[in-house]
């Protein structure tokens, strides 16, 4: 095979194949920026399996381990694979592990699995790069797919990767077909298809919404979508063909294409609807009622009361009993808003709302509420109609609130939602929190009583009582928030702040709608930690507390110092706590705030009781060193064994020289003294156990200290000679090194500060779990409200 100049080489098929992966990945990413600046409705992008994609990414020696890119192929960055290990070129494009068994065509009516995730299974490339990726690689099949809009106000575009895939079924000899169109399509676009395949007149076909084997309503061929007219994936839809042609029918819609709530009064075996009219069944048990209360401006038909008696429905879902028990179907993955509408429509304050005549306060003017326009084929679009999510909650909550029992496919209410909150579009999972956020602020805005919001100047405390403030706050909001939703669902907390450099309090009242509470644990986890004496009052002695699993460093430091099993803290002394590992201190536990998880079961953690006092501490750290290196090894940086644990003092009288370290070193080891020791041991014991610090260095002055101190760094790993003169600055850790001499061995006992336990030791068998306590509200609440500190980025 001969290679051309230009860089690349020919095959039997005369594609041009580039030479290196660099300039594979250089064309991928020109056309990347190309259609990132061409984003339009009807772009096709086309399906890739991410194995392959992968393989691809290698090749061209590009990161693959974020693979985050969102509907399209995104800049991709080298990672510099060394030219020295050759990775093997991907071979052909294989989609078939994304298609169901049965799919043999290529095109928008191949069939994929309807569990695959973008970014785990396939990812999306344009048009361009795909014809690049099947030109040098070859292999498919090809699963093109639209990029469609969606939103009014706001438009965003995403790939159909599932387009609507009907299930038609012909009555006259009740064949069935699979009809694959875009949700985007129109109505009209559905008839000229199912028309073509079949090879029909379109004057005299009918195609009805077949919804779950029934028949719901006669498709009008119009510009309207398929995602406005509520039809969902893999639905029914049912074709009649009459010689005399048909009719477009809307019975059971209101005039903005929903369909009524039609609830049955009692007795539940007359034929009245709620609105008061005649109930006319047809023969496929389709009631049509159109109400006598018409919202004046918007032509909307509600039913709302009954208008021979009078009585409103509120009174028949009484009289009858058993409302609210219908279910909601799921329409592909929409559990996530069936259970958020559910909570919803049973919350009794917003069912008598609703359940009345509440289209007085549908806002018309607010330019928050969720209307659109409706485009007609008239010389002037009709007016908007308002409300239109408020109406639709409040139909579908009628439905639900009907006498019957039977399952509701809130088909009208998933368009609606789908069109003002493309983010829920599809038939995806979603997050339900976030979905009934949308809805509550969503009814707000539609039914806001006020039409016309006041600017208000927020005004200081200046020292009034909390319950003044608290009140002018709430009364502020409500001038420019005034709707069931505020009185059902709004409140508002104090938040206090405390700076913690000049300690200014600022008070504020906030309205909330919702609380996002954290799960307090409810699981228990036991540490034990030693508790070394910084003034060497007493012997090393281990503590095992019980704590919350996901606590703080301030829970333990209370449940060591007062606790049941704490150490029984004086009111003038605090801990200190520290990590020790291989025999120095890693880290000092400093920050209250920090989580207990950072703490490892196999960690050594000890405390140290310390003087409370408001200014910082000169810290004094002794580490101990075996003597097994001569001086000049040691001086350095040789290594030397340590043992033990450090000993820690902190003091704030005065400033601490270099000949203050050599008396405290010996204070500090005075529990560590052996009882049967010679004269000088015994000597200091006494004099320790008096409390006499001044015979105490008369013991040890000069020549006569059993051990040696030198100036040292965190680890221990160099040595410096003490000036008796140096003064060192407040707040200063002074780390010293303590040679453990033979001498040293014969007055003290190592081993009170040496085998320290670790926070916990596991059994050789798997303990019995307690039984979980049940989380409460209130024990949520309890941890939303706990204090919490400020960090740097939140000091402004």
């Amino acid at each position: 095979m001969t290679i051309p100049e230009s860089g690349c080489y020919m095959d039997n098929e005369t594609s041009c194949l580039p030479c290196t992966p660099e300039e594979e990945k250089r064309v991928v990413d020109e056309l990347t920026k190309e259609a990132e600046s061409n984003l339009k409705e009807g772009n096709l992008y086309y399906v890739l399996s991410n194995r392959w994609y992968m393989d691809w990414l290698r090749y061209t020696g590009q990161d693959t381990g974020d693979n985050m890119f969102g509907h399209f192929i995104g800049p991709l960055s080298c990672n510099g694979v060394d030219s020295k290990t050759p990775i093997r070129r991907p071979g052909q494009i294989d989609n078939s592990h994304l298609l169901l068994d049965g799919s043999d065509v290529d095109g928008i009516d191949l069939d994929m699995h309807r569990t695959l995730e973008e970014r785990r299974d396939y990812v999306l490339v344009p048009q361009e790069i795909w014809k690049k990726f099947h030109d040098w690689y070859k292999g498919g099949p090809a699963l093109p797919r639209k990029l469609i809009s969606h939103g009014v106000a706001h438009k965003s575009y995403s790939v159909e990767v599932y387009p609507l895939s009907l299930k038609l079924t012909d009555s006259r000899d009740d064949k069935k077909y699979i009809i694959r169109i875009s949700k985007k399509e129109s109505v009209r676009a559905l008839y000229n298809k199912v028309c073509s395949l079949l090879d029909l007149d379109p004057e005299k076909v009918g195609i009805w919404d077949n919804f779950n084997g029934r028949k719901h309503k006669l498709l009008t061929v119009s510009d309207e979508d398929l995602e406005e007219a509520c039809l969902q994936i893999d639905q029914d839809i049912l074709l009649e063909v009459q010689s005399e042609g048909f009719h477009s029918s809307r019975s059971g819609m209101d005039s903005t294409g929903n369909e009524l709530a039609l609830v049955a009064v009692d007795p539940p075996s007359t034929s009245t609807s709620i609105a008061g009219g005649p109930a006319v069944s047809n023969s496929n048990g389709y009631s049509s009622g159109f109400g006598y209360n018409i919202i004046k401006g918007n032509g909307l038909n509600l039913p709302f009361t009954t208008a021979d008696d009078g009585n409103d429905i509120l009174s028949s879902v009484k009289k009858c009993g058993g409302g609210g028990l219908a279910g909601l179907q799921n329409l592909g993955n929409t559990c996530f808003m069936n259970s958020a509408l559910q909570c919803l429509i049973h919350t009794p304050p917003l069912v008598e709302y609703f359940l009345q005549d509440y289209t007085e306060e549908i806002n018309k003017q607010n330019p928050l509420g969720l209307h659109y326009y409706i485009p007609r084929k008239v010389s002037n679009s009709v007016p908007a109609v308002q409300g239109e999510l408020a109406i639709a909650f409040g139909e579908l909550l009628r439905k639900i609130w009907s006498s019957g029992r039977a399952p509701i496919a809130p088909r009208a209410f998933k368009g609606k939602l789908a069109r003002f909150a493309p983010q829920f579009s599809g038939y995806n999972q979603h997050d339900s929190q976030e979905l009934l956020a949308f809805l509550l602020d969503g009814l707000h805005e539609d039914l806001n009583r006020v039409k016309k919001k006041p600017y208000i100047q927020a005004k200081d405390a200046n020292g009034r009582p909390d319950w003044k403030v608290a009140n002018e706050c709430w009364q502020n909001h409500k001038a420019r928030n005034d709707s069931v939703i505020v009185d059902v669902c709004q409140g508002q907390y104090k938040s206090t702040l405390v700076c913690p450099s000049c300690s200014k309090i600022s008070v504020t009242f906030d309205p909330f709608m919702y609380l996002s509470l954290p799960l307090p644990s409810t699981v228990t986890r036991s540490m034990t930690i030693t508790i070394l004496y910084g003034d060497g009052g007493a012997l090393p002695m281990p503590f095992t507390v019980s704590v919350l699993k996901h606590g703080c460093v301030k829970d333990l430091i209370q449940a060591l110092s007062d606790g049941p099993d704490g150490c029984c803290l004086k009111s003038d002394e605090k801990l200190l706590l520290a990590e020790v590992d291989d025999h120095h201190i890693h880290r000092y536990l400093d920050n209250p705030y920090e989580q207990l998880s950072s703490i490892k079961d196999d960690d050594h953690i000890v405390a140290y009781r310390v003087p409370k006092v408001p200014e910082k501490l000169t810290r004094l750290e002794i580490i101990f060193r075996s003597k097994q290196k001569c001086m000049s090894d040691i001086s350095n940086g040789a290594d030397s064994e340590l043992l033990g644990t450090p000993l820690v003092s902190c003091f704030a009288d005065g400033l601490l020289t270099g000949a203050d370290i050599q008396p405290l070193a010996h204070k500090m080891l005075v529990p560590l003294m052996r009882t049967t020791s010679a004269s000088p041991s015994n000597q200091v014991q006494t004099n320790a156990a008096s409390g006499d610090a001044m015979e105490l260095e008369e013991a040890f002055n000069g020549d006569s200290s059993p051990f040696h101190l030198w100036l040292t760094d965190e680890k221990g790993t160099s040595c410096h000679p003490i000036d008796n003169a140096r003064v060192f600055e407040q707040g200063q850790t002074v780390r010293v090194l303590l040679e453990w001499s033979d001498r040293v061995r014969e007055l003290y006992d190592v081993s009170y500060i040496e085998n320290l336990p670790e926070v916990y030791k596991t059994t050789g068998y798997i303990a019995k779990k307690n039984k979980h306590e049940a989380v409460s509200l209130f024990s949520c609440l309890e941890a939303f409200l706990k204090e919490e500190p400020l960090g740097p980025d939140d000091m402004w």
